[in-house]
């Protein structure tokens, strides 16, 4: 069970894009993070007639290290650690550190 999911929304804690927040798009089995919008780089693609892709250059995301984006909490508006917690019948559930429940 991984701390940071698809579909989470997370916050950026350093690099060229500290401090923006973004919903993750997809988490890759070597702790990394493709996040929507940040840390956007310029791809050169060549042009490829058969598909009827045209050449030229495109922004791209590209995936971020897991430690550097946390989870971002609606309730307190910041970017806070997560941790794992066993309920009473069995099952695992991520909290913040604060105490409150990541999963509504």
């Amino acid at each position: 069970m991984n701390k940071i999911r698809k579909g989470d929304e997370v916050i950026v804690t350093t690099g060229k894009d500290k401090g923006r927040r973004g919903t993750v798009l997809e988490v890759f089995p070597d702790a990394r993070v493709l996040v929507e919008g940040v840390n956007i780089a310029k791809k050169h693609i060549k042009p490829n007639p058969n598909i009827g892709e045209a050449g030229g250059i495109k922004d791209t995301a590209m995936p971020l290290d897991v430690s550097n984006v946390l989870v971002f909490n609606p309730k307190s508006k910041k970017g806070e650690r997560v941790g794992f917690e066993v309920q009473d019948d069995g099952t695992k559930v991520r909290i913040f550190k604060s105490g409150e429940k990541v999963d509504i």
